[in-house]
């Protein structure tokens, strides 16, 4: 249900229903739990990519799943399911990017959005499903896709279902780029491999500052920008950085 390889340093996690756009059941959940497990201890990681399989990205939970009565219930799937997810994207300390190949619903929407950059492909389409079938935006929608987009957008879209194009997602804010059909899996794969050969370690650094910025001060988040550019003086990768560019050559990264 997911596949996973290691291609020069970029993590490649692939949703693997295809015959089910890659609706989420439970065994599929926590196979994803897993693979972010390993993705954030394994230092031959440097970056992560999260796509779909066949012409979807993720239609968010199977509905089959949620409403049989020997299946996991509505508060598990959440619990257990979702909310680990969405803790796991945002906690790893390298960049996490998504490659939207299709239809991305409902949670499947919102776990792409949760991701440090979302790219996706000309015909994908983003779309907040839950009010369709009497439901409230979970896997932290209700968080990040008012900041990214504002709120009266954010409400629209979450109260009327309607569907985003990859274009419109652009122009309103809500994902980073688009490509064509045609090159849409080269292209954020390159994507993903040029961060993965930056100073991850100082991207890392960066991730955790913006995670601090929806809830800190300036204050606080000028205190924590000070202990977070000791802490990246003090990386390999700033040294490196730093005689590379006295040497006119390309850097070398490592990520420590």
């Amino acid at each position: 249900m997911i596949k996973y390889e290691l291609i020069d340093g970029v993590g490649k996690i692939i949703l693997n229903r295809p015959n089910k756009y890659n609706a989420f059941v439970r065994e599929m959940a926590l196979e994803l739990h897993r693979i972010l497990d390993i993705c954030k201890e394994d230092l031959n990681v440097r970056a992560i990519l999260i796509t779909g399989s066949g012409k979807a990205f993720c239609a968010g939970q199977d509905l089959e799943e949620a409403t049989d009565p020997n299946g996991p219930e509505l508060t598990q799937i959440v619990r257990e399911h979702y909310n680990p997810i969405i803790t796991k994207i945002r906690s790893i300390k390298k960049p996490v990017i998504a490659a939207v190949n299709g239809v991305a619903a409902g949670a499947g929407a919102n776990i792409a959005l949760s991701c440090d950059i979302v790219l996706a492909t000309q015909s994908a389409m983003f779309i907040q499903a839950f009010s369709k079938i009497g439901l409230i935006p979970d896997s932290a929608g209700t968080f990040f896709l008012p900041r990214l987009i504002g709120l009266q957008r954010a409400t629209a879209l979450m109260l009327t279902g309607e569907p985003v194009s990859a274009a419109k997602a652009v122009e309103m804010g809500m994902i980073y780029k688009f490509y064509s059909d045609e090159s849409f899996k080269d292209e954020s794969m390159k994507f993903s491999n040029k961060l993965a050969k930056m100073p991850t370690f100082g991207l890392g650094l960066t991730k955790k500052l913006l995670n601090s910025s929806y809830s800190n001060n300036l204050d606080q988040q000028l205190a924590m920008e000070d202990e977070c550019q000791t802490l990246a003086g003090k990386s390999y990768d700033f040294n490196e950085g730093v005689q590379a560019f006295l040497e006119k050559r390309k850097a070398v990264f490592k990520g420590n």
